[in-house]
């Protein structure tokens, strides 16, 4: 690719995967230790 626009535009997208899944991840992790401690499903943010 030589169009320096262009790659900044898929390095933002890849960017916002990413960081969309980890989010999920992160989340999915921490309700998966609140049931493990207090045994009820984690409290609405």
């Amino acid at each position: 690719m030589e169009n320096e626009l262009v790659k900044r535009l898929m390095w933002s997208g890849v960017m916002a995967g990413v960081s969309a899944l980890s989010t999920i991840v992160a989340h999915r992790i921490a309700a998966y230790i609140w049931v493990r401690i207090f045994d009820e499903d984690p409290p609405d943010a």
